[in-house]
């Protein structure tokens, strides 16, 4: 066996380089949509669902109405809603069938993902691409990380990134978001 010693400064050197190729233009323009839905719902499957759930999280303490997709208290969604899908693969046939779902009941849909041109990309209203791509759909390798390891971390980067960006816009401050954050643990 090798004895390879944890680095984590070569991990985020990898986070580094992948969000650094992330278009400016994407972002915003996800970020214009929440701005202009009624309500975010959030979808993924695995770990890209754990980290699209810290993501409904924060908007939820900026005062964005989110909700997690298969939670028991989502509700239904609509016209004037946004569904917003993290799949590193865009293959997920779970994932895929929400954001088919969502565009048959009128719900504008996005997805942000490492490969653009798969079956979600190809669905979704508004992409961000996050060029993470993942082992084994392109054969490059890109990580010396598990594989999507590096996808999902920047995933959640990208997510906490724009919710910096809609505090801005939202002219949200720190006090507003620890007044909505959870006081039961």
């Amino acid at each position: 066996m090798n004895d390879i010693q944890p680095d984590p400064l070569h991990v985020a050197e990898e986070v580094t380089r992948i969000v650094s190729q992330v278009r400016e233009r994407e972002v915003e323009t996800l970020g214009r949509a929440i701005l202009g839905a009624q309500r975010v719902f959030v979808c993924g499957a695995g770990r890209s669902l754990l980290m699209m759930k810290a993501f409904a999280m924060r908007l939820m303490h900026l005062g964005v109405s989110a909700y997690v997709v298969g939670e028991t208290i989502t509700p239904s969604i609509g016209t004037g809603d946004l569904l917003i899908a993290g799949s590193g693969s865009g293959a997920t046939r779970t994932t895929l069938a929400m954001v088919e779902a969502a565009r048959s009941r009128g719900a504008r849909t996005a997805c942000l993902t490492a490969h653009p041109d798969s079956p979600l990309g190809k669905v979704c209203d508004l992409i961000v691409e996050i060029p993470a791509r993942i082992v084994g759909i392109t054969g490059q390798t890109v990580s010396t990380q598990p594989p999507g390891a590096l996808f999902e971390q920047s995933l959640l980067i990208m997510g906490d990134a724009l919710v910096v960006w809609l505090m801005d816009k939202l002219g949200t401050t720190y006090d507003q978001i620890r007044a909505r954050h959870t006081k039961l643990e």
